[in-house]
C-alpha cells in the first residue's frame, strides 16, 4: 500500500489520483464544514445517495484543470507565449474549429478593419492633443502627482471651448447674421416707458486715455453695449425660412452648457470614485499598493526621483501615524472625549466668526463700491480701486483664511490625513461662498430690498441690471487672473533669485516654492465658478476663460520648471483627480443656484436683453409650448405637470432602491472572493508543507542521495528555513 503523500509526487502513471491529499486541503474541509452546517437539519438528504464522493470529485478536478484552464478561452495576442508559440497556438485552433470561409471570414476581415481603423483614430487624436508634449514632459520630471493638476487645467480650457462654441452659434451668430443682412427682425420692447429708457454709457467728447483703461478692466463704457453683455441681444425674433426665438435659444443654451458641464464631471469622476472606493476599503491593500505599486516609472529627473522616494516614505509614516492615532482615539477616557470635543467645538466657532467676518467684509465693501460707482470720480487710480472693491477684498479673504485655518487645524487633533481634507474643504467653502455673498449684496441693490419697486427692480440704479451683474462677473474673472499673474512674476521669481544667491538664515527658513496642488486647483475652481454664474450675463466669458486657462497653464509651467519643486507633503487624491471633480462639482451646483434664482425669480431688465416682454425669463418656455401644434402642446403639459413629476420621482427611488440592492450583492461576492482567495492561500501553504514532507521522507528513505551525492537536474530540492537563516547570517 502506498503512502498518500508518495502518491502525490510519484512519477508512477498507474498511481491512481491523489484524492486524498486533495481532500486534506482547508478550502475542502471548509466547504465540508458548511455543507455540514446546511444540512443538518434534513436527515432524508443525508441518507440518499447524493452525498459528494471525495475521491470522484477530485479526480474529474484534476483531469479538467489542465483542459479547462482558462487560456484557450482567451485570445492568441494575450496568452503569456513567445510568438512562435502563439502561431502554433493559432494553427491549433484553426484547425480545431475549422477556417472560416465565405459570410465569417467576409465578417472577420471587416471587424478587424474596424478595430484597426479605431485604434488609427485613437493614436491620431492622441497626437492632436492639446499640450501633449508639455504634458509629458511635466510628466517625466515631476510624476503622475503635478500631471494631473496640468490635465485638469486642460480638461477646463476645453470645457470653456465648447460652452462658448455654444454661446456663440446659438446666440451671437443669429444677431452678427442679422446686422449684416436684411432679414426680418422683431425686436423685445416693452409698454412701460420708465422702464425702458437705457442710457449709454460711453464717454462723450474727449477722453483720456486712462479711462479706456478703467472700461477695458472694468467692462464699463465702450464695452458695455456691445456683444460682451447680456444686454446688446435685444431681438427677439429672426425670420427667415423659418423664426428663430433668440430668447428661447438663449436660454436652452444656458441649461445646455449646466447640464453639459455637469454630465462631463460625473463622468470623469466616475473611474476615480471607483478607485477611491477600492483604495479606501482596505487599509491592507493602501500598503501592498505603495509598497509594491507606489513608484512612478514615469519619473526621469533624479531629484524627482529623490522627491518621489520621500513622499512615498512620508505617506507609510502618514498611514502608520493615522493607525496610531485610530488606536489612541479608541484607548481614549470619557474625560478625555469631553475635553477634545469641547476644544473642537470652540475652534469651530471661532472658524464660523472668521467666515462671518469675511462676508460681512465682502457685504460692506460690495454696497460701498456700487454707491460710489453712481458718482463722479476724479481720480483714476481711486475710481479703479472702487471698481475692484469687491474682488481685491475676496481675495484678501481667500489668502488670509487659508492661513488661519492652517494655523488652528493643529489643536484639534486630528489624523494628518482628515486634516488635510477638512482644511480644503473649509478653503472650498470660503472662496465659493464668497460668490455667493458677492451676488447676495448686489441682489439686495437690484431687488430694492424691502422697498417697493415700479418696474420689479432698482431701474434708477440698475436700468439693466444682468449687464450690471455681467461686468462684476468680469472683473473677478480679469482680476484674479491678475493675481495669479502678480504672484507669479513678483513673489515666486524674487523668491527663488533669494533663496539661491542668499545664505541668511531667513533664506534657508524661507526654502524653495512648493508647487502645492490643492491650492491652485481652488484657484481654477474659483475662476471656472465665476464663469458657470457669469456666462448668462456675459455670453463672451467663457472665451475670456479659455484665454485666461490658456495663459495659466504656461504661467504655472515656467514657474514649476524654475521656481517650484513638488510638494514634500503629498495630496492623496492628486493622482487619481477625484477631488479636483468633486470640488468642481461643488462648484457647478452653487452656480447652478443664482442662474436659476434670476432665470426664474426675478424680473428681467425692461430695457435691454432678449427678455424684455417677459415676467421672467422662464416665461419664455409656456409661451412657445402654447404655440405649437395642440397634441405636442397637450404632451409637453402632461410631461410637466405633478402627477408626472411624482411619478418621475417614484421611478427614480424605485431604480435607486435597486441600486442599492445590486451594490449590496456585489459586495457580498467580492467578500465571499476575499475568503476564497485568503483560503487559496492557505491551500498553497498546505501543498508546500506536504511537498517538504515528502522530501523530507525522500531523504530519509534514501540517505546516500543527500546534497552532496549524485543527484538529477529533474528533481527538485528544498532547503530547511533554519539552513537559509545560517547562511545568511
Amino acid at each position: 500500500m502506498m503512502d498518500p503523500t508518495d502518491a502525490v509526487f510519484s512519477t508512477d502513471r498507474r498511481v491512481p489520483s491523489s484524492h486524498l491529499l486533495l481532500d486534506q486541503l482547508p478550502s475542502y474541509q471548509s466547504l465540508l464544514y458548511r455543507r455540514k452546517s446546511n444540512t443538518s437539519g434534513s436527515a432524508r438528504r443525508r441518507g440518499s445517495g447524493r452525498v459528494r464522493q471525495p475521491s470522484v470529485i477530485s479526480e474529474k478536478w484534476l483531469e479538467q484543470k489542465a483542459v479547462h484552464s482558462g487560456e484557450d478561452l482567451r485570445p492568441v495576442r494575450e496568452l503569456p507565449k513567445s510568438m512562435e508559440d502563439k502561431r502554433q497556438e493559432k494553427e491549433q485552433r484553426l484547425q480545431q474549429g475549422g477556417a472560416p470561409m465565405g459570410w465569417g471570414l467576409w465578417r472577420l476581415n471587416i471587424h478587424r478593419s474596424l478595430k484597426r481603423l479605431k485604434e488609427d483614430g485613437m493614436d491620431l487624436l492622441s497626437s492632436l492633443q492639446l499640450w501633449r508634449a508639455d504634458v509629458h514632459l511635466i510628466e517625466g520630471m515631476f510624476g503622475t502627482g503635478i500631471l494631473s493638476y496640468f490635465s485638469f487645467l486642460r480638461f477646463l480650457v476645453l470645457l470653456n471651448f465648447i460652452m462658448f462654441l455654444l454661446m456663440f452659434v446659438f446666440v451671437m451668430l443669429p444677431v452678427i447674421i442679422t446686422s449684416h443682412t436684411s432679414l426680418d427682425i422683431t425686436y423685445s420692447s416693452t409698454d412701460v416707458r420708465e422702464c425702458s429708457v437705457y442710457p449709454s454709457s460711453s464717454r462723450q467728447g474727449l477722453v483720456v486715455f486712462h479711462q479706456h483703461i478703467t472700461d477695458l478692466l472694468s467692462g464699463t463704457g465702450f464695452l458695455e453695449q456691445t456683444y460682451l453683455f447680456y444686454g446688446y441681444y435685444r431681438l427677439e425674433f429672426i425670420h427667415s425660412a423659418f423664426s428663430y426665438n433668440l430668447p428661447l435659444a438663449y436660454l436652452l443654451t444656458t441649461v445646455s452648457y449646466l447640464m453639459l458641464s455637469l454630465v462631463w464631471i460625473v463622468k470623469r469622476s466616475a473611474s476615480g470614485f471607483k478607485r477611491k472606493l477600492i483604495q479606501d476599503e482596505d487599509r491592507f491593500q493602501s500598503f501592498c499598493n505603495k509598497i509594491f505599486a507606489g513608484w512612478d516609472f514615469c519619473i526621469t529627473n533624479e531629484n524627482a526621483a529623490r522627491l518621489k522616494r520621500s513622499s512615498l516614505l512620508y505617506e507609510l509614516k502618514t498611514d502608520l501615524e493615522e493607525e496610531r492615532i485610530k488606536q489612541k482615539m479608541a484607548n481614549r477616557t470619557r474625560s478625555e472625549r469631553c475635553r477634545i470635543y469641547t476644544l473642537r467645538a470652540a475652534v469651530n466657532l471661532f472658524v464660523v466668526a472668521v467666515l462671518i467676518s469675511c462676508f460681512y467684509c465682502i457685504y460692506i465693501a460690495t454696497v460701498f463700491s456700487q454707491r460710489k460707482q453712481a458718482e463722479e470720480q476724479g481720480n483714476f487710480l481711486f475710481e479703479l480701486m472702487v471698481e475692484y472693491l469687491p474682488s481685491i477684498v475676496i481675495t484678501l479673504a481667500n489668502f488670509i483664511t487659508p492661513l488661519i485655518f492652517n494655523l488652528i487645524i493643529s489643536f484639534e487633533d486630528y489624523s494628518p490625513a482628515f486634516e488635510i481634507r477638512f482644511t480644503l474643504m473649509r478653503c472650498v467653502f470660503m472662496r465659493l461662498a464668497s460668490i455667493g455673498v458677492l451676488l447676495f449684496s448686489l441682489w439686495s441693490q437690484i431687488t430694492c430690498g424691502s422697498a417697493h419697486c415700479s418696474c420689479g427692480y432698482n431701474h434708477q440704479r440698475y436700468p439693466c441690471w444682468e449687464t450690471h451683474v455681467g461686468q462684476e462677473m468680469y472683473k473677478l474673472v480679469i482680476f484674479d487672473f491678475l493675481i495669479i499673474a502678480a504672484v507669479t512674476i513678483f513673489i515666486e521669481f524674487p523668491r527663488k533669485i533669494i533663496v539661491n544667491h542668499c545664505d541668511c538664515a531667513l533664506a534657508k527658513w524661507w526654502g524653495q516654492q512648493e508647487f502645492a496642488i490643492p491650492q491652485n486647483v481652488l484657484e481654477i475652481v474659483y475662476g471656472q465658478t465665476i464663469c458657470w454664474i457669469g456666462t448668462f450675463y456675459c455670453p463672451l466669458l467663457p472665451a475670456i476663460n479659455t484665454v485666461k486657462y490658456f495663459l495659466v497653464f504656461y504661467l504655472k509651467k515656467v514657474s514649476l520648471m524654475s521656481n517650484c519643486r513638488p510638494a514634500t507633503r503629498p495630496f492623496r487624491a492628486s493622482s487619481s483627480n477625484f477631488f479636483f471633480l468633486v470640488v468642481l462639482l461643488i462648484g457647478l451646483g452653487l452656480a447652478s443656484v443664482p442662474v436659476t434664482v434670476s432665470i426664474a425669480e426675478i424680473p428681467p431688465s425692461r430695457a435691454c436683453g432678449p427678455f424684455m416682454n417677459y415676467t421672467s425669463s422662464w416665461k419664455v418656455v409656456p409661451r412657445v409650448i402654447t404655440q405649437l401644434p395642440q397634441g405636442l402642446s397637450s404632451v409637453l403639459m402632461a410631461l410637466a405637470s405633478e402627477a408626472c413629476a411624482v411619478s418621475l420621482f417614484v421611478i427614480t427611488c424605485l431604480g435607486m432602491f435597486y441600486v442599492i440592492a445590486l451594490a449590496g450583492a456585489h459586495k457580498r461576492v467580492i467578500e465571499q472572493l476575499r475568503d476564497q482567495l485568503a483560503m487559496e492561500g492557505r491551500d498553497k501553504r498546505f501543498l508546500i508543507q506536504k511537498l517538504c514532507q515528502a522530501q523530507q521522507e525522500l531523504f530519509a528513505r534514501s540517505p546516500d542521495r543527500g546534497c552532496h551525492g549524485n543527484r538529477r537536474d529533474d528533481e527538485v530540492y528544498f532547503v530547511p528555513s533554519s539552513a537559509v537563516l545560517e547562511t545568511r547570517a
